[in-house]
């Protein structure tokens, strides 16, 4: 008889500090009930997450028979909280879909792990409660998490198996849910797993949380290498502070196979570890008069080396508005040239330059309607260059294969500055985003993108690591920690509390 499997998921990064993330921001990006999900799936540049597809691939290639019973997707680019009532009853969906599912062999669920409602700190553990108290204490659970996953007790209870992304920028969405695909068949055959689970009281800037090299690479290919025998799993998820709660910190999580006792000692060995190194955990951001200099001398002499710019204060991918203007005003009183700056998320603008057609001039009005206090206006006189209806499909990185909306787009200029505006809000990760306005990034001497980190997957075909630079610009998604009201961590915690003493795990 075919092992009956059924599929859920409900994703948020969610930035405390950013406006409520609604329903209407799931059905622009991917809200997905029951037989639905099939249909996605077979269509060739899916909206649904990538786990969802590399999960349900390993199934089907592995051999066992097996059916899918899908419930529910739910995803959204990053932002505030999710709005409590939408949570609510998106969770009584999953619930009655789930009971009227009958009998099931396996649960997977495809998680962010940084999500907080208007109403929760943990809707993560709600939604893995939920689950619990529909299938019982004894069905395989498996949940699938991103490295920036704040983790909680009851999260690493309620499942058989958590297992995070290695890799950051995040490539390996597909590869994670195959390994909890081939988790799920061990547990089919009667293999036992023990969780033991480690907070370590470590929240540090996005930037620092690279894994091709530093101190997090360094945590992972260290738990990596222990893998096997009768450790099953090592994840490492470095949380997401803009969260602003108790679950942020490290989390050490290590699945072992027949015994509790290996996994416990490698995750105390793996939080010790990240705790002695605790140090590198801090990083320089580079001041706007340096970067406008870097980019005005790049422009006047073309023997220089071009440059990214990563404005990593406003990236939409960690619950920047995407449109603050600090970088923008600043190369566009500097005459710098060559410059592309992408993407400004501003409908207003962008429906203004639709109007008027290639060729017209206005005063684009950036931040009309600011929402946010980094929301500053700025008014430019533009020339509209080229008009999209940004729909495509990614290149490379993040989100290679993915179907993408992001509204009327339009490409502005103001002398040697061109400006990619868009509707909906969306990192600039991938180089095709871009490409749209039949731009040559290779040509560019400075681009400046709204991105944390997952732009260096994408444009890294035209700049080396040496080549990018990390500006120190205010905005939701600041690494300069200081920055923030905080008032829901725990607290001391490492490098907000530089003086953070820890007891190690034991404490």
């Amino acid at each position: 008889m075919a092992k009956r499997v059924a599929i859920l998921g409900f994703h948020l990064e969610s930035n405390a500090f950013s406006p409520v993330t609604t329903e209407a921001d799931y059905r622009k990006r991917c809200y997905v009930e029951g037989e639905a999900i099939i249909a996605e799936l077979g269509k060739a540049n899916s909206r649904l997450p990538a786990e969802v597809g590399g999960f349900v691939d390993d199934m089907d290639g592995s051999g066992v028979d097996w059916k899918m019973v899908p419930i529910l997707i739910a995803d959204a680019e990053p932002g505030g909280p999710v709005d409590q009532a939408f949570f609510e009853r998106t969770l009584a969906v999953m619930r009655a879909r789930l009971v009227d599912a009958g009998t099931l062999d396996g649960v997977y669920i495809d998680s962010h792990g940084a999500m907080r409602a208007t109403g929760d700190i943990d809707p993560d553990g709600t939604i893995y409660a939920m689950v619990r108290s529909v299938v019982g204490p004894d069905l395989p659970v498996i949940a699938t998490l991103d490295l920036h996953a704040n983790v909680s007790t009851r999260m690493v209870e309620l499942t058989d198996v958590l297992v995070a992304y290695l890799t950051n920028p995040h490539v390996d969405q597909r590869e994670r849910a195959a390994e909890a695909a081939q988790a799920m068949r061990r547990l089919w055959s009667g293999e036992k797993t023990f969780a033991s689970f480690v907070k370590v009281p470590i929240a540090a800037p996005t930037v620092t949380l690279l894994t091709a090299e530093g101190p997090y690479a360094d945590l992972i290919r260290y738990g990596q290498s222990k893998v096997g025998g009768a450790i099953l799993n090592v994840s490492v998820t470095a949380g997401f502070i803009y969260s602003d709660s108790a679950k942020c910190g490290m989390s050490v999580i290590v699945t072992s196979l027949a015994d509790a006792a290996p996994g416990r000692a490698l995750a105390n060995d793996i939080a010790a570890r990240a705790w002695a190194d605790r140090q590198r955990f801090k990083k320089a951001l580079t001041p706007i008069a340096d970067i406008v200099k870097k980019a005005k001398a790049a422009g006047e002499d073309p023997s220089l080396p071009a440059s990214i710019i990563a404005d990593v204060a406003d990236n939409p991918g960690g619950g920047g508005s995407g449109n603050t203007t600090y970088l923008l005003k600043a190369l566009t009183d500097a005459g710098a040239a060559g410059v592309v700056l992408g993407l400004m998320i501003d409908p207003a603008v962008a429906a203004r330059a639709h109007a008027l057609g290639v060729g017209g001039r206005f005063d684009a009005d950036f931040n009309a309607d600011p929402k946010t206090a980094f929301d500053t206006p700025l008014t430019l006189p533009v020339i509209v260059e080229k008009l999209t209806d940004g729909k495509f499909v990614g290149r490379r990185g993040l989100l290679a294969g993915r179907g993408i909306e992001l509204g009327p787009c339009a490409l502005l200029r103001i002398d040697g500055v061109r400006i990619g505006v868009a509707s909906n809000r969306k990192q600039c990760a991938d180089p095709v985003m871009l490409e749209q306005f039949g731009i040559d990034i290779g040509e560019a001497r400075t681009v400046v993108v709204k991105s944390r980190g997952h732009f260096r997957a994408g444009f890294d075909e035209y700049f080396s690591p040496d080549r990018v630079i990390e500006a120190d610009c205010p905005g939701l998604t600041s690494p300069v920690l200081k920055n923030f009201p905080w008032d829901g961590l725990c607290r001391p915690v490492y490098p907000l509390d530089e003086d953070a003493v820890w007891s190690g795990p034991a404490g």
